[in-house]
């Protein structure tokens, strides 16, 4: 297998591993807002997470930057906790262009962010790689394919059980919203009763 092959496999990987299920959350967090019919919208929001997260995965292979695993963790559950409470307060007709500029930004900071959780474990597979541009590169791509299916799946299944509730839109946004709300806020207690990270 190439080495191109071998990351971009990795990187599928990675983002579909349950045990990275913060990034996962945060992916259905920021499309719960929407329906199949915006699938355009939601392309561009995960290619402005992976934009983003594409640059702080560069800084933190280079050493440009580089702070604590733990406190890159409690960073995301923040980023998970804001982007599901952006949810709640929304209202499900408001996209406009100004709503999507915003969610657009938001995705694009919160990837700087997330993608720091990624360093660490592509630090440890680059090893003695001569040249990192080429399995940068391919990583990336893979973690975008990895969002599309995480994606794809949440649409998917948003189709199959419209038959059942009419209004699956709504309950979508509200169960993943205050599911991702619970969670994050476990994570940011967990952070600070142990002080992990200071």
């Amino acid at each position: 297998m190439s080495v191109f092959n071998l990351f971009l496999e990795t990187g599928i990987k990675h983002i579909l591993d349950i045990n990275g299920f913060d990034h996962i959350l945060f992916i259905l967090t920021l499309c719960a807002v929407y329906s199949l019919k915006q699938w355009k919208n939601v392309l561009v929001l995960i290619t402005a997470f992976t934009i983003g997260h594409s640059l702080t995965l560069v800084f933190a292979t280079f050493n440009i930057i580089n702070l604590s695993s733990d406190l890159v963790e409690f960073l995301i559950a923040i980023t998970i906790l804001l982007t599901a409470l952006s949810n709640i307060i929304s209202k499900s007709s408001n996209f406009s262009v100004q709503f999507f500029i915003v969610r657009y930004f938001i995705s694009f900071s919160f990837g700087l962010i997330h993608g720091l959780g990624f360093s660490t474990f592509l630090r440890s597979m680059l090893g003695a790689e001569s040249s990192i541009i080429k399995p940068l590169f391919a990583f990336n791509i893979g973690i975008e394919i990895g969002q599309i299916v995480i994606v794809i799946s949440m649409f998917l299944l948003t189709e199959v059980l419209k038959f059942v509730f009419e209004s699956i839109y709504e309950y979508k946004k509200w169960v993943l919203s205050i599911l991702s709300i619970i969670v994050a806020i476990y994570l940011i207690v967990l952070r600070f009763s142990t002080n992990m990270f200071f």
